[in-house]
């Protein structure tokens, strides 16, 4: 059982810098950008992951930089002793606002190294909360249903064939319908975003001339 549960590990802790294998998608329900948006990216992650931590600057770059969505998805590491509790915050942040809970997951990534526990969560959570002005309740999902949240999101990860943290998808929608492709190399993610979006201009209907 202990080396199962090591293997499983391992398999998450791929080093951002490397590429990996794409994942062998079996459900692409998820992989859509929301509505409104035609380009967006879609990441499955944990937040107590290492190499999460190490992809979310680049990913927050990003996001800045082409102004698109982003879609993040709970894929929960089981050997993880916190990941469960900061993903549920994350979600009791969000609803105060969703710039509030991206913040939090920013950093929480940010101050990964330094939060061994859940009580070292907690503690990283309260003054979190102070700095942004926002007061905690004693119990913030007292009727479980964040938890639940969390894990209807965990197991839509792997409906849809994630097993890696982090996995990133650059999604698109046109008139064709929508479209994923993986990240696999992501000190590529610019200019993969950068031919998502040539694409979708050149699946834009000509428009036709206005007769007077």
């Amino acid at each position: 059982m202990q080396v199962a549960a090591l293997l499983v590990c391992a398999a998450f802790f791929v080093p951002v810098q490397m590429a990996h294998a794409a994942t062998n998608v079996l459900d692409a329900s998820a992989l859509k950008p929301p509505p409104g948006a035609k380009i967006a990216i879609v990441e499955f992650d944990d937040l107590e992951c290492p190499a999460c931590a190490q992809a979310n600057p680049l990913l927050m770059s990003a996001v800045a930089q082409y102004k698109i969505p982003w879609i993040r998805h709970d894929l929960l590491i089981p050997s993880h002793n916190w990941s469960r509790y900061a993903a549920i915050n994350a979600r009791w942040f969000d609803q105060k606002s969703p710039a509030l809970g991206s913040a939090y997951r920013n950093e929480v990534f940010a101050s990964q190294t330094s939060i061994f526990n859940p009580l070292m969560l907690h503690q990283f959570t309260q003054k979190f909360a102070q700095s942004h002005g926002v007061q905690l309740p004693f119990d913030m999902d007292p009727g479980g249903k964040l938890a639940n949240e969390v894990e209807a999101d965990n197991q839509l990860s792997r409906r849809t064939g994630v097993n890696l943290t982090p996995t990133i998808f650059i999604v698109t929608e046109d008139a064709r319908g929508p479209h994923y492709i993986e990240v696999t190399d992501h000190n590529k993610l610019f200019q993969m975003i950068d031919a998502a979006e040539a694409e979708l201009k050149k699946a834009q209907p000509a428009r036709r001339p206005s007769h007077k």
